[in-house]
């Protein structure tokens, strides 16, 4: 009864799977087309590409310090209570008597102007460097979306073949399942002609049940896995897909060939980024440096400006004055604490921890690629072990039906016989899995994955 239940239940469960999948049509996805897709779609590669242009953005604000800067203004004042103050008329008029103080405004009650002001600098060391210091800064940040881009397509790698395996596991669940609902029903028809004991049926039944659980489990692991990887690929969970790299014994083949190659620092984005912060460092200690060197700029405006007492003279087209200046600002740092002398002793610190950083990134690298390759070496031969056992333990399985079926051997034989290949299976896939992350780290190590 259990086993019909179960039954039941899977074929629901198959036939909800199929409605579902058909709302929408399956994408074929390739292993570099899943990884191509997740790198044009994922968050975090998304926004590497942002911040590239952020970057971008940023050394343009510095530049702009280069290009002349104009600016207009146009005023009016209307003053409510002129400022005043006090005067000694004998100042002005001699016959006054001494002392005798006058009020006086020192502005008119309506005034405006209207100019034009602009500046250039001729020489700034601070501002030289920043220009020189652009591509860096920009490449520093590509560099960064590299490494995002590298670890989406890792992420994506382990999440594809993860989810091959688990198919495959899938498929070889449900031979099973459909190969001992066969000797169950032939041990039915046995015992009802009397040839069979009911302890046979209870057992492959028992087996029956414990397949078909399987089976369910598995399947909401082939859910969650799909969705682990749409999730990598920055995918709409509900999009169906279909793999198309489902050999993955040709990934075995590729890592016997990764297995050869030999580290190499410049392969490694990790490596070239902290490079190219190396020279921002000793960008900074120039720019740091050029902060003592006086600085040169052209400044000039040009402008009309009048007043009046009265509102309506104020467009009098006549009325207004013309001025003008040009001229040279020379600064010179005199004194400032010791600011750049810190700033630079500060800087010749960070160049000293980046080239601290260069040295032990070189020998992490050597240390994760010899481990990868380590790894992946005795997964290999993990995997060559348990794939010759469940070629015994099917095998095994095979004569032990032939011997039921031919009379000379018991249904016992047979169930253990199920069981010892289905762990030899598990244990056959669960290699297959070490392997493929083991050659996907060892990809990464090399720094292979671009």
């Amino acid at each position: 009864m259990s086993g019909n239940i179960l039954r039941s239940a899977f074929a629901a469960f198959t036939v909800f799977m199929a409605v579902n999948a058909s709302a929408q049509e399956a994408m074929p996805l390739s292993m570099q087309q899943a990884m191509d897709y997740a790198v044009k779609n994922n968050a975090a590669a998304k926004n590497a590409r942002l911040d590239v242009k952020i970057q971008q953005a940023q050394v343009n604000q510095q530049i702009s310090a280069a290009y002349p800067h104009f600016a207009g203004k146009a005023e009016f004042d209307y003053n409510i209570k002129p400022m005043q103050m006090l005067v000694d008329q004998h100042n002005f008029n001699p016959s006054a008597p001494a002392g005798t103080l006058e009020k006086f405004s020192l502005s008119l009650p309506f005034s405006s102007s209207l100019g034009v002001s602009g500046s250039q600098i001729i020489f700034d060391g601070s501002v030289l460097v920043a220009l020189q210091a652009r591509n860096t800064v920009i490449e520093l940040a590509r560099q960064n979306g590299q490494l995002t881009e590298e670890n989406v397509r890792y992420n994506v790698q382990r999440a594809y073949y993860g989810l091959v395996i688990a198919h495959r596991q899938f498929d070889v669940i449900k031979s099973s399942l459909s190969n001992a609902r066969d000797i169950a029903h032939d041990i039915a028809v046995l015992r009802q002609s009397g040839f069979a004991e009911k302890i046979d049926e209870d057992r492959t039944n028992v087996q029956v049940n414990n397949l078909a659980t399987d089976s369910l489990k598995i399947a909401n692991l082939l859910t969650v896995s799909e969705q682990l990887l749409k999730f990598q690929m920055g995918m709409d969970i509900h999009q169906p897909i279909v793999l198309t790299d489902t050999s993955v014994e040709n990934n075995v083949t590729d890592a016997i060939s990764v297995l050869a190659q030999s580290a190499d620092y410049n392969q490694r984005t990790e490596f070239s980024l902290l490079n190219t912060q190396q020279k921002l460092n000793e960008y900074n200690l120039r720019r740091y440096r050029y902060s003592a060197i006086p600085t040169l700029n052209a400044f000039g405006n040009a402008g009309f400006n009048y007043a009046n007492n009265k509102f309506s003279n104020m467009f009098t087209p006549n009325s207004y004055f013309f001025n003008s200046l040009i001229g040279l600002q020379l600064n010179v740092p005199l004194f400032s604490g010791f600011l750049e002398k810190n700033l630079i002793r500060e800087t010749k610190y960070n160049i000293e921890k980046t080239q601290n950083n260069i040295d032990n990134v070189k020998l992490t690298i050597d240390f994760q690629s010899e481990q990868a390759r380590a790894t992946l070496t005795n997964d290999m031969l993990q995997l060559q072990s348990q794939r010759r056992n469940m070629d015994l333990a099917n095998s095994v399985l095979d004569l032990a039906r032939k011997k039921y079926k031919a009379g000379v051997g018991s249904n016992l034989e047979v169930n253990q016989a199920q069981t010892d290949l289905l762990m030899a299976q598990n244990n056959y896939f669960s290699s297959l899995l070490d392997v493929v992350n083991a050659h996907a780290d060892l990809k990464k190590a090399l720094g292979l994955l671009k």
